[in-house]
């Protein structure tokens, strides 16, 4: 092979062999430019794994047939509340106490016209809710004042 090039000291055909070196420096080999076999499997099988996650997993939660849970006792206890703030005009409250199937209680609130209303309740087995509902005081409606007086306009 006639490489065209002239080398003191050096071969033909060595030179040939020293140019083809060059010229492969360039290019990939077969083994870089495709991934082994091997790799392309373990890929595979990653996202094959993956979607296999993915599609197993509940999209929603499962609201199945649970047991209701079981009490050995009945429902006991007792609470009440109470809040009174004069800047906002706030006032009402709550006491209720229930010893199995037997209920009591009663609630208050001052109402916008100055009445306190006050419920009084009691829940006996399936007897229902029976209220008894009182007012206190007389409702006052005082006369509407406007909250703004528009300033003087000089023309």
């Amino acid at each position: 092979m006639n490489t065209g090039i002239t080398v003191e000291g050096v071969s033909d055909k060595k030179a040939a062999v020293a140019i083809d070196g060059i010229k492969s420096l360039g290019q990939k080999t077969s083994s870089t430019t495709r991934p082994s076999i091997t790799t392309m499997i373990a890929k595979t099988a990653v996202v094959l794994a993956l979607v296999a996650v993915a599609v197993a997993a509940p999209s929603q939660p499962s609201y199945g047939n649970t047991p209701a849970p079981a009490y050995e006792e009945p429902a006991k206890y007792d609470f009440n509340y109470a809040v009174k703030d004069d800047y906002s005009g706030n006032d009402f409250g709550h006491q209720e106490s229930r010893d199995g199937y037997n209920t009591q209680g009663s609630y208050y609130v001052l109402l916008p016209d100055g009445r306190l209303q006050k419920v009084a309740y009691t829940v006996n087995g399936d007897s229902g809710y029976v209220a008894e509902v009182t007012y206190e005081g007389e409702a006052q409606y005082p006369a509407a004042q406007p909250s703004y007086t528009p300033a003087p306009a000089y023309g």
